[in-house]
This record gives structure tokens, C-alpha cells and sequence, in this order.
């Protein structure tokens, strides 16, 4: 499934992608030979031909306490014979235009397990009517009366209702089951677990991905709330109600409901993620102690699970089926028992497959590297293992503009192109170490393998308040000079005064990537990043300073390892 975007829309759908779940649609709504046989162009025509043998579609709108109505599909079970009852599972939106329409391939194999789904736009969404509160209390107290609608379908079984949801479904899924003990099972694709750490890492805002949401979403239809904090995020405000806004949004608020009646749930996200906090992601996971399950994939927000919710294969999906048909009683899957523990793929390779059951025993243990002083006639220091290295300074001016390190040249599309194993390629020689800080392992003697969490440490010294620093790790062939990323981090050192030194040490992303022989690793740390902020020409050029005093000397904490 393609996603045709721009680095201003990243998620908007590709012609093609339309067209087909226009297609679909009319073929739901009326199941002519002439309808479904369009399908024929996309090789859907025989499963949905089926799906009209066995079970019944139909659009509907949910009226809300307040009068907000919300746009909704139902697709139930034909012929069900008396006292039968079936699970049902369902289906909150996506943050896309078509709303709902986007789960429209995932029906046929719902309905073949024998599944009524239920599928709807959150207020302010799509067509449904309201104001867009981002999965706030307001949208959860919507999906309670969406599961009371649901308990209303002759045959439903009350005791197996299940949430699915990707994406803003997902933050929806796993809030309501938070809420509403009827809740059985969920799964949340592209999920995420911390909505303040995803806008705000380290003390700096995710601006570009947080500006590409807000322009889907539409800023009319956001409530007065939202649009509060939208320009509380904007002009760099981060106080009490932003945060306060954050905290009823996060899952990982929610442990002892989770806990307390075991619900089990089935978590996904990517190694490069760049709309919502892996580490969140992964400490939501952890402290789960009912049934759960973690799939981390190549490539960025969305796109592992983008073939399934078209109808195609996909591994979200497909666990995602075995989740449910286990926990509810379906039989939309395989048939194969789901997998419990975490599950992942490795950098940049789609089929790779690697399965622990638990953080603990996934994450290698961590190999120190300290960051030196370059030799003579240098200009890059070193990561080298052995002793601590203190007593040097290293120099880099802040501009406005960063090198042409980044995290992602654009959204969602750079991690797609991962996905298709062609991750971008940075020219590491041509990084202006003016700007930069550059230090560089020595040659790998045999293939090895980074799978786990990343720490830096530095000590810094800006002659600017409030200065922001951005550390990337990149694997780096010496023979080409071509280097792909393979973890960040930033960090902002928040109400610091300029000119003091500070020892700062931040986690950088959860990385699983596997480095060639012969490849180094280098640790390139500059003060700008589009990701972070936009670029400015009229804030004053300022040095900053990278030291390593004695006693608190700078070093990057690798997991580092043997490849077999």
C-alpha cells in the first residue's frame, strides 16, 4: 500500500490506495455482480464475494449524549442460529481523511472468523460531527456508548468485545479498554504509550511530526483545549496544562487498570518511529503483567501495518488476528497460537524475524566507548574502549542550521524506503565540522549486532541559554564513506544559563541493527535538526562547547554484541 505524500502531509493517501477503498465500499454497500467485479483489478473480487455470502454490511451514525453524531460502519454475521453468539471487535480510526473507511480491507477476514465489526470515526474526525479532543476523556466516554450500540446487535457476545486500532485508533483502543471492563483484548498498531515524552523528548518538541498531525487533523475542528495546547507546543511553552493534557492521554498511566483485570494486549511500533516515543512504547510493554506482546519493525509510523489495513499481508495484522481469535474465540487467523514477548526485526532487513521473551532478555549487554580528543591533525575524535578520556574540548557553532545529519528527510516516507531495504545515505565527510562533533569507531573485526537501549553522556557548555544538542549514531563503510543512521536522540538543556557547564545523559532511541565487518560506528552530535525546530537565521550565532571533565568523562553506552 503506497502512501503518496509531502514532507507537509506525510500520511495522505496515494490514488491508487482511494480508488481501491472506494471500491470496496460500493461493493459493501451494494454486492452486484458489477460492484464486485471492479474489485477483480486489485485481485479483491473473490474475497469479497465471500464476504457478501456470510456477512451483512451497512453504514450507520452513533448519536452521542451531547448530540455528537459519529460515523460508523457494522458488518455482522448472516444467519446466526438462535441462542448462537459471536465476538466482535471494534474499529476507532486512524488519524486519515477517510476515517473509518481506512479498516475497509481488514472486513472480509474479520468476517470470515465469524467477527461483527464495528468501525467509527472519533468526534470531529472524517464525517463524524464534534470536536477533535485527541483521544481525550471526551473520546473515551464515546467509546463506552459505542460498545453500549454494540451490546445492542442480536448475537454479540458482551463477554468477547475486542479493540483494534492503528494509530490515533490505537491511543483510542487502549484508553477506552483502560475504561470499560468489557474490553476483552486489544491491539495497537503503530501505538504509542506516553503522549507528553512522543511531543516532548529530553526537553525538546517533536515540532515537524507535531505540525504534520496538526494539519490532518484541521485546527477548526480541534476543541478550544486542543487548540490551547497547540499554541502552548508552538511557542515552546511546556507547562502545567500541557502536561496535564498529556498525562490522561497516556496508556502508560493507566498500568493498574491493565493490570487488574489482565487484559491482554498486543503493542506495535518502529525502530525509527517518529511520531510517538518508542521508550514509551517499550516501558508501557514492560510494566504490562497480564498477557502481552511487542512487534517492533523496520521503518517508521505506520508502514508495517499499511498492507493489512488494505486487505494484504502484513505481520501487525496477522498477529493481530491470532490476538484476537485466541482471546475472543474468532477464527480470522491462522489458526497458529499468538506469540507472547517481543518480537523484532533488524535493520534494514524486512524478513528478518527474532523473537525473546521479554526487554530484559532482547537488550545486550552494554560495551562502553569513550569519546577522545581527535589526534593531531584531526579534526574527529575517537570511540574508544579502555580507559576514560578527559581534559578535552571540543567546539562546534550553533547557527540555526544543522549539517546534513538529520533523523528522517521526511516523515513516514524515509522509513517506508527502509522498509524496501533502501535507507537513506548520509555522506559522512561531507558534514561541516564546524557544526558537528564527529567521533569514529575503529574498523569491526566481524559482523556484530546493536539490539537494545543507548546512552550518551557529555558534559556541556553553551554560550546560550537553553541550547538544544542533537546526537546521531550512524553505521559508516569505510571504503565508500557512506553512512546510514542508526539511532538519535536530542536534548535541550532546559533553564540552564548560558556559559555554565553541564553534564547532561539521555537514552537515545532503542536500536536493533546489524553492522558489517569492516563498518565503524560514528557518533556525529550537532545543535539542529528540522525534526526538532524550524530553521532560524535570526537567532545569534553562539559557540557551544563538548568536554569531558575528569570524573565525569563523556562516553556512548552500546548494546553491543556478536551477530550469532
Amino acid at each position: 500500500m503506497s502512501v503518496d505524500g509531502t514532507p507537509e502531509n506525510p500520511f495522505t493517501l496515494g490514488a491508487d490506495d482511494l480508488a481501491r477503498l472506494d471500491a470496496i465500499r460500493e461493493a459493501l454497500l451494494d454486492p452486484s455482480p458489477r460492484r464486485i467485479g471492479r474489485l477483480d483489478q486489485w485481485g479483491l473480487a473473490d474475497s469479497y464475494e465471500t464476504y457478501t455470502e456470510i456477512a451483512a454490511y451497512r453504514e450507520l451514525s452513533i448519536t452521542m449524549p451531547d448530540g455528537t453524531v459519529l460515523d460508523a460502519s457494522l458488518s455482522v454475521p448472516r444467519n446466526l442460529a438462535p441462542g448462537q453468539t459471536c465476538p466482535a471487535v471494534v474499529l476507532p480510526a486512524p488519524l486519515i481523511d477517510i476515517g473509518h473507511r481506512a479498516y475497509l480491507g481488514m472486513i472480509p477476514r474479520l468476517a470470515l472468523g465469524g467477527y461483527a465489526v464495528l468501525a467509527y470515526s472519533q468526534r470531529g474526525l472524517a464525517r463524524s460531527t464534534g470536536e477533535i479532543h485527541v483521544a481525550g476523556p471526551q473520546d473515551i466516554a464515546d467509546a463506552t456508548v459505542v460498545v453500549d450500540s454494540l451490546m445492542q446487535i442480536d448475537g454479540v457476545d458482551p463477554d468477547r468485545v475486542g479493540f483494534f486500532g492503528s494509530s490515533y485508533g490505537a491511543g483510542t483502543s487502549l484508553l477506552a479498554a483502560a475504561n470499560d471492563r468489557r474490553i476483552k483484548a486489544v491491539v495497537g498498531t503503530s501505538a504509542w504509550g506516553d503522549l507528553f515524552a512522543s511531543l516532548y523528548e529530553n526537553g525538546t518538541r517533536h515540532l515537524k511530526a507535531f505540525e504534520a498531525l496538526v494539519q490532518l487533523f484541521g485546527e477548526d475542528r480541534c476543541s478550544p483545549e486542543f487548540r490551547e495546547v497547540i499554541g502552548k507546543i508552538r511557542a515552546n511553552t511546556i507547562d502545567d496544562t500541557v502536561r496535564e493534557f498529556a498525562r490522561e492521554r497516556s496508556p502508560r498511566n493507566h498500568l493498574n487498570a491493565y493490570n487488574d483485570t489482565a487484559t491482554p494486549i498486543l503493542l506495535t511500533t518502529a525502530w525509527h518511529e517518529t511520531v510517538f516515543s518508542v521508550p514509551a512504547v517499550i516501558e508501557l510493554f514492560n510494566g504490562l503483567t497480564g498477557p502481552k506482546s511487542l512487534l517492533v519493525q523496520v521503518g517508521d509510523h505506520g508502514n508495517g501495518e499499511l498492507p493489512g489495513l488494505a486487505g494484504l499481508l502484513s505481520k501487525p495484522t496477522e498477529m493481530a488476528y491470532r490476538w484476537l481469535d485466541h482471546h475472543l474465540g474468532g477464527s480470522a487467523g491462522d489458526g497458529r497460537e499468538p506469540g507472547y514477548g517481543i518480537r523484532s526485526e533488524y535493520m534494514h532487513n524486512l524478513l528478518s524475524d527474532l523473537r525473546h521473551p521479554d526487554w530484559e532478555s532482547y537488550a545486550l549487554p552494554k560495551r562502553r566507548f569513550h569519546l577522545t580528543a581527535p589526534a593531531a591533525g584531526q579534526s574527529d575524535g575517537q570511540l574508544a574502549e579502555g580507559e576514560p578520556q578527559a581534559g578535552w574540548t571540543r567546539s562546534v557553532k550553533s547557527t540555526g542550521q544543522g549539517t546534513d545529519i538529520v533523523v528522517a528527510p521526511r516523515l513516514v516516507q524515509t522509513g517506508l524506503a527502509e522498509r524496501m531495504g533502501l535507507p537513506y545515505v548520509y555522506k559522512t565527510a561531507d558534514v561541516d565540522r564546524g557544526l558537528a562533533a564527529v567521533w569514529t569507531g575503529a574498523p569491526l573485526e566481524r559482523a556484530m549486532r546493536i539490539q537494545g537501549d543507548l546512552e550518551l553522556r557529555v558534559t556541556v557548555k553553551p554560550q546560550q541559554a537553553d541550547a538544544t544538542i542533537v546526537a546521531y549514531l550512524l553505521d559508516v563503510d569505510p571504503a565508500t564513506g557512506k553512512g546510514h543512521i542508526i539511532t538519535h536522540a536530542p536534548f535541550t538543556l532546559t533553564d540552564r544559563p548560558a556559559g555554565e557547564s553541564t553534564t547532561v545523559a539521555f537514552p537515545l532511541q532503542p536500536a536493533h541493527y546489524v553492522l558489517a565487518r569492516g563498518h565503524r560506528l560514528q557518533l556525529v552530535v550537532d545543535t539542529h535538526d528540522p525534526f526538532f525546530t524550524t530553521a532560524d537565521t535570526t537567532t545569534p550565532v553562539f559557540t557551544l562547547d563538548i568536554t569531558s571533565p575528569e570524573g565525569s568523562e563523556s562516553h556512548l553506552d552500546v548494546p553491543l554484541g556478536d551477530l550469532d
